[in-house]
């Protein structure tokens, strides 16, 4: 069981989410909830004084880590939110349920319920997310008005998404039996959620939620609200809070944001990304970062940084090494999987720190490997949250690097005038 909070002030809920920009993703949704974020990049030291909270948010980049390494990343990150009285847990993954059959997302919920549920409670699995186009029904996930395994993520290069079926995805990951809640029990209200709930126990440890509305987030928040582990997309939580009596203000304080040179580092081979550069690149100056050129010698960073001293005085400026899917794949066979993200994410993360050192104090990063390695390049422990600029995406303060304002996007969320339009957000 969790630990009961040794002080009147403690955060209520601890999030354990698998990427950074997934944990901005709920982050965000927390703060329009009316609650108070720190998002922490790692887990917490403890002597990491986080004041004045609701909510803390740790970040892991476990999401594509071998599922040992995952396991043992969120349960210390568990561990660490639990001694700060922490009363639930919850685990954050994908909206579209990005995983492999092997895990992660299987492996990680089995290790936090071996340690934090009682025998014989269900754990719920609720990937559903309105807000960003993503529902379940029947067990079904949906991308917008596409089944997910015929939406853009078919094409992911690390965990392309081939199958729709939730509890088939999960069972694919634990030896523990999945069942479902159907979206006529949402619908018939809390009551029916926890019958169903309770009834589930005796053939199954999870149970996959239908959510085709917010309404349906706020009946299984409240179903759940003394489970100590919960488990999904980033609409639960908005549910959970308004079940506490958490109302949303209606002009949330965001963190302060300088102004100053700003810059963009896409990482992301999304569908929305792709679509945000060509946006951005009809208004704004681009610089292509080409692994291939990369791997035969070619000093792309420095070339990167010699085009941001040109442009950057002007205005925002973008550097990205996105491409179409049929690039990826012969960039990917031309050097190898793992080569080619290592190379990657190594060149983007010090062009971004190049950036920084040069004064660049607004930077937008989209792409859950790549914000992974610009935050740890930067050195980025900790953050308080902001509004968002649309759902799913934050401005964040960074604690430990003071005056820069970072904004981590995964890959599909955002407008497409996105890359244009955040910078006058709440200034």
């Amino acid at each position: 069981m969790l630990n009961t909070p040794t002080k009147a002030l403690a955060p209520w809920l601890g999030v354990i989410a698998d990427d950074y920009t997934g944990a901005s993703d709920v982050a965000g949704t927390l703060v329009n909830a009316g609650m108070r974020v720190v998002q922490t990049f790692g887990v917490p030291d403890p002597a990491v004084q986080l004041h004045d909270v609701d909510c803390i948010v740790v970040s892991l980049k476990a999401r594509s880590l071998p599922a040992v390494e995952a396991v043992q990343q969120s349960l210390a990150a568990a561990h660490a939110l639990t001694s700060r009285g922490v009363r639930q847990l919850y685990f954050k993954y994908c909206s579209t349920f990005d995983s492999t059959s092997e895990g992660n997302i299987g492996p990680v919920a089995d290790a936090l319920r071996s340690e934090f549920v009682p025998e014989g409670q269900i754990t719920v699995v609720a990937p559903g997310t309105p807000a960003l186009g993503r529902t379940v029904y029947n067990g079904v996930l949906f991308a917008g008005t596409d089944l997910l395994q015929e939406s853009s993520m078919r094409h992911h290069p690390l965990t392309p998404m081939t199958d729709s079926n939730v509890l088939r995805l999960l069972q694919a990951q634990t030896a523990t039996p999945v069942g479902s809640v159907d979206y006529s029990t949402i619908e018939a209200g809390v009551a029916a959620v926890q019958s169903r709930l309770h009834n589930l126990r005796e053939e199954a440890g999870y149970a996959v939620a239908d959510t085709l509305n917010d309404g349906h987030l706020a009946v299984l928040g409240a179903a759940v609200l003394d489970h100590p582990l919960v488990t999904g997309g980033s609409g639960l939580v908005g549910g959970l809070a308004a079940a506490r009596g958490i109302s949303a203000q209606p002009e949330p304080a965001p963190a302060s944001r300088p102004t100053g040179p700003a810059a963009v580092i896409a990482g992301s081979c999304s569908e929305m990304t792709n679509i945000q550069i060509d946006t951005f690149r009809r208004m704004r100056p681009c610089f292509v970062v080409d692994a291939v050129a990369i791997a035969a010698g070619q000093d792309v960073v420095a070339e990167a940084l010699q085009f941001a001293r040109e442009h950057l005085p002007d205005g925002p400026i973008l550097v990205h090494s996105t491409a179409a899917p049929e690039e990826v794949a012969r960039t990917q066979e031309q050097l190898g999987k793992a080569r080619a993200a290592e190379i990657t994410e190594s060149s983007l993360s010090a062009i971004a720190e190049g950036l920084v050192a040069s004064g660049c104090r607004q930077l937008i990063v989209a792409g859950g490997e790549t914000s992974g390695a610009v935050v740890r390049k930067l050195g980025i422990t900790s953050a308080r949250v902001g509004r968002e600029v649309s759902p799913g995406v934050p401005w964040l303060a960074t604690e430990t690097s003071p005056g820069l304002s970072i904004l981590l996007k995964s890959g599909n969320l955002g407008t497409p005038e996105l890359f244009l339009g955040a910078w006058d957000h709440n200034r």
